[in-house]
């Protein structure tokens, strides 16, 4: 979990003199969004025993999230600029995490059987298991501890380049997908995290790659078969505001598409932890296939018009958007 600063008045970074101030980061967007469509959530990391630390746990509390397993310690809490796009200008991100209270542990302050304790379900992002070795070591030994106590395991492969390669990410991948249950990948993050094709990068025509992706993720099932999920979203972006979102989802060897959205983006960050809260929210509470796919692309599409990491909706909000009549044909 990192503090967000984002230049006031959607300037960039290097006029920027006065920032806003918000805490995110994927597993605890996720955490929030299950907890305001009313799941059970707990969040899992080691924060600093400082103020910052202090402000970052009470937003997920704030929000409903369970955060009793949290540890205090370490230097600092990691943070990242957001220079909000405009146009032709994309949005771009900085990064000032090296040495952050979550990335330094050591995978012996991992107690999983503690951790996961009373636990259905265990979330975890490709983000988290490029930030370090040690990391990537407790990830493994926690997908070992889910499978051998029948807990389902879900990533969303969130692949960064700015934080790893993709042949780091694919061998960390290769030694974790034998244990994941249900795979989000969504653009590169086939290719860059499991060396699948499935997307030629022009980010104008995503939803029209629809059959190359449902053969990514059929290649996914094949070489994983504990996998039975797999979901991504594709998109067409015209410019940073204007986009239109979709989804699609193989379960059961059936793939299931969700309804699209022609957007007018509010703030494009966080619509993939959006997209994950969703499908999970629709997988816990046994939505049918297709429920649980027009559900995770709605909530998806809703954080594209709200401000900062958190999707700040209820289960009512996205049920009130799926029946607007605001998708267009699917």
């Amino acid at each position: 979990m990192m503090l967000r600063l984002k230049p006031t008045d959607h300037q960039r970074i290097i006029q920027a003199n006065t920032y806003d101030a918000n805490y995110g980061g994927s597993e605890a967007n996720v955490a929030v969004s299950l907890a305001l469509l009313g799941d059970q959530a707990e969040y899992f990391s080691k924060l600093p025993a400082n103020p910052l630390g202090d402000m970052a746990i009470g937003t997920l509390r704030q929000y409903g999230v369970n955060t009793s397993k949290v540890l205090r310690g370490g230097k600092r809490l990691g943070i990242y600029f957001f220079e909000k796009g405009a146009s032709i200008r994309n949005t771009s991100v900085v990064y000032d995490r090296a040495d952050s209270s979550f990335a330094t542990m050591t995978s012996t302050e991992f107690d999983w059987p503690k951790i996961l304790a009373g636990v259905n379900y265990f979330y975890f992002s490709g983000i988290t298991a490029a930030l370090s070795a040690d990391i990537r070591t407790a990830l493994l030994q926690a997908c070992e501890y889910c499978q051998a106590n029948h807990i389902t395991v879900a990533c969303d492969m969130n692949y960064r380049g700015k934080m790893w390669t993709p042949e780091a990410a694919q061998a960390a991948m290769a030694k974790l997908m034998p244990y994941i249950n249900i795979c989000l990948a969504n653009d590169e993050d086939f290719e860059a995290s499991l060396g699948i094709k499935a997307f030629d990068g022009d980010m104008t025509r995503g939803i029209e790659q629809r059959d190359q992706f449902e053969q990514a993720m059929r290649q996914v099932q094949q070489q994983y078969p504990n996998c039975h999920t797999v979901a991504s979203v594709l998109r067409d972006i015209h410019s940073v505001e204007d986009s239109t979102w979709t989804a699609m989802m193989l379960q059961d060897g059936q793939v299931f598409e969700g309804p699209a959205y022609k957007m007018h983006v509010f703030e494009g960050v966080a619509g993939g932890d959006a997209f994950g809260a969703g499908l999970m929210h629709g997988l816990i509470n046994d939505f049918t296939p297709q429920a649980t796919i027009d559900y995770a692309i709605t909530a998806s599409a809703l954080k594209l018009t709200i401000s900062g990491d958190l999707n700040l909706v209820t289960d009512a909000d996205v049920r009130n958007a799926m029946q607007s009549g605001n998708s267009v044909d699917r």
